[in-house]
């Protein structure tokens, strides 16, 4: 889906341009990094919404099929536990729009990602 999308310079750009049942999803995961990054900020970065403090520390973009969530590979390795279930690769995971959204499992990435100084 990211690569239909017309050029966008914030993040609320980003999401509007997205279509109705994409964007309930993006914008649940978007309130618990928010919710989770208080102190970051929000901008486009390589294409992507990205929680920013002097640093990137997570992105996320929204597919076809599915949210990816882009949080570095030393947090893929990290939470491999928890991510059985889900399709992964070096440094991103896949949460397909059709299944229940895992925000505590967000959350705790991302506060990782943050509080360990690792970032995609």
């Amino acid at each position: 889906m990211s690569e239909i999308l017309k050029p966008y310079q914030t993040v609320d750009e980003y999401m509007q341009q997205l279509p109705e049942d994409t964007l309930v999803f993006m914008l649940t995961v978007r309130e618990t990094l928010q919710k989770t990054l208080p102190q970051a900020k929000e901008k486009i970065s390589w294409s992507m919404p990205t929680f920013w403090d002097k640093k990137n520390i997570i992105h996320f973009a929204a597919h076809k099929n599915h949210m990816g969530l882009y949080p570095g590979v030393d947090a893929i390795i990290h939470f491999a536990y928890r991510l059985k279930g889900y399709k992964t690769s070096k440094g991103a995971i896949q949460f397909k729009y059709n299944e229940k959204i895992p925000l505590d499992l967000i959350a705790d990435i991302a506060k990782w990602c943050y509080e360990t100084g690792n970032h995609p």
